[in-house]
C-alpha cells in the first residue's frame, strides 16, 4: 500500500511541477515578483498533494521570530528536496545559495537563476569560489533585502544524521553581519533523500529564535549547529 501511495505522489509531483514550471516561462523576461509567485505556487501545490495522497500535514513553527528583526539571513537542516520548496511559503523570495549543478537543470534551473541564486562549486577551490562572500553581499544589496538562505549541512542528511556544520556557514554570518534565523525540520522522516518512497506523518519546519551578530565565528557556528540538532531531536 505504502508503494502505491509513493507511486501516485511522485507521479502527480513530477507531472505537476512541470506543468508549473512551463506555465512559468513566461515569468523568466518578467519582473522577479512573477516568477517568486510560481515559486511558492509549486511549494503549495506539493503541500496540497502530500496532504491528499500522503495524509502528511505541514506544520510551521515560530513563523513570529521572522519579525523580530528586519533583515536577516537563514540556516537550514537539509534532509529533503522539500525544503527547498516549502521554505519559500513564509519566507519572502529567499535567495538560495546552492551546488552549481542545479542551475543547469532545464526549467527549473532556469527560475533559479532568474530569483538570484548564487552557485559554488563544491569541494574546490576556484577564483569564482574566492569571490564567493563579495558575491553574496552584492546580490543582497541588489534583491531588495530579500533573505539568503543556506543549508549549512552541506547536502541532504537523514533525519537522524548529525554531521558537524560547514565553517562556511561562519563566514557568511561574519560578512553578512546579520542576524541568523535558524531552521529545523523533520522532512526526512516523510521524504528520505534518494528514496522513491514517501511516508505519512506530520512535518515539522520550525523557525528559532534569531542569534544576533557580533559573536565569532566558532562560536556561532557551534550555536547554530546545537540549536538545530536539539530542535530536530524533538521530531524523531
Amino acid at each position: 500500500m505504502q508503494f502505491i501511495k509513493s507511486l501516485i505522489f511522485n507521479i502527480f509531483l513530477y507531472f505537476g511541477l512541470i506543468f508549473i514550471f512551463i506555465l512559468a516561462i513566461p515569468s523568466l523576461i518578467l519582473p522577479n515578483k512573477v516568477t517568486i509567485f510560481f515559486g511558492r505556487l509549486s511549494a503549495k501545490y506539493i503541500v496540497l498533494i502530500l496532504k491528499l495522497v500522503m495524509n502528511t500535514k505541514v506544520i510551521f513553527h515560530g513563523e513570529e521570530n521572522l519579525k523580530k528583526v528586519d533583515n536577516f539571513f537563514v540556516a537550514s537542516a537539509h534532509q529533503s528536496m522539500f525544503e527547498t520548496f516549502a521554505l519559500q511559503i513564509p519566507l519572502d523570495g529567499p535567495i538560495f545559495i546552492l551546488k552549481k549543478e542545479l542551475l543547469n537543470i532545464p526549467l527549473f534551473g532556469w527560475y533559479l537563476r532568474k530569483i538570484g541564486s548564487i552557485a559554488i562549486l563544491r569541494e574546490t577551490t576556484t577564483k569564482e569560489n574566492l569571490n564567493f562572500f563579495d558575491k553574496i553581499k552584492e546580490r543582497l544589496e541588489k534583491k531588495n533585502n530579500r533573505p539568503l538562505l543556506i543549508f549549512p549541512q552541506g547536502t541532504r542528511v537523514k533525519l537522524d544524521e548529525q554531521p558537524p556544520f560547514k565553517k562556511g556557514v561562519g563566514r557568511i554570518y561574519k560578512a553578512l553581519n546579520l542576524p541568523c534565523i535558524p531552521v529545523a525540520l523533520n522532512t526526512g522522516k516523510v521524504w528520505p533523500k534518494n528514496s522513491f518512497m514517501k511516508f505519512s506523518g506530520d512535518i515539522h519546519i520550525s523557525f528559532l529564535d534569531p542569534i544576533m551578530p557580533g559573536k565569532d565565528n566558532d562560536e556561532f557556528t557551534k550555536e547554530i549547529e546545537n540549536k538545530i540538532y536539539t530542535e530536530i531531536k524533538k521530531y524523531y
